[in-house]
């Protein structure tokens, strides 16, 4: 492994920590998760969390892998999903930075029935109560953002899969012990975690963004007379 595929593979790790930690936000979910469960058992909870980030992987690995593809059938160019993916991040920083939106979060633990709740594993405990449509989104930007060198494209992937892995491993530990995640961290903590997370968000969209605009901008022939 050469050191610009590692300077590339830890760059792109980074980005897929940093922009989908903050909109999957599993800290935020936790209190959620808890009171759809609070009839199950400690050992019950942690089962059940283990599918969820099970499925919250193979979704984010799956949109960022195949998602381009189908954007790519469509006759969407790279550029224009970056500029458009941007958008969407900076969009959800700011929203989540200016107020905490847990309206689709709270109509899921209204209609949700604990007494079913390994049969709804995948709906609605993994979409869209962990990875909803703004997580989904932001991993097909990033894997249309990925960088495609020669030597750095394998370790990029690579760094996917482990980013991928990551936050599905914090939806197991903030979701299986979110009894004890309660009782440790209280409501000033979760807001302070959340906004500080919601900024870097939104700098992460305006960098997408701009990739994508400079690509755009350098494609436009300059008519010099």
């Amino acid at each position: 492994m050469g050191k610009t595929a590692a300077i590339e593979a830890a760059k792109s790790l980074f980005l897929i920590l940093s922009a989908l930690f903050p909109i999957v936000n599993p800290l935020g979910g936790s209190p959620f998760f808890l009171a759809l469960t609070k009839e199950y058992s400690p050992k019950s909870r942690r089962a059940l969390s283990r599918q969820i980030a099970m499925n919250s992987f193979f979704l984010l690995v799956g949109s960022y892998f195949i998602g381009t593809h189908i954007l790519a059938f469509f006759g969407i160019s790279l550029p224009v999903v970056q500029v458009g993916g941007g958008l969407i991040v900076i969009s959800t920083g700011w929203t989540m930075l200016k107020q905490r939106d847990d309206n689709e979060r709270t109509s899921v633990s209204q209609n949700a029935d604990p007494d079913h709740a390994f049969a709804q594993a995948f709906y609605p405990f993994t979409l869209p109560l962990t990875v909803g449509p703004g997580s989904i989104s932001v991993a097909i930007t990033l894997g249309a953002n990925t960088v495609h060198h020669a030597k750095a494209h394998l370790w990029t992937y690579l760094a996917a899969l482990v980013g991928s892995a990551m936050v599905a491993f914090s939806v197991y530990l903030c979701y299986g012990f979110a009894d004890r995640l309660a009782r440790t961290l209280g409501t000033t903590a979760m807001s302070v975690i959340l906004r500080l997370s919601s900024f870097l968000l939104v700098c992460i969209g305006v960098q997408i963004l701009w990739n994508g605009a400079s690509e755009l901008l350098a494609s436009v022939p300059l008519q010099l007379h």
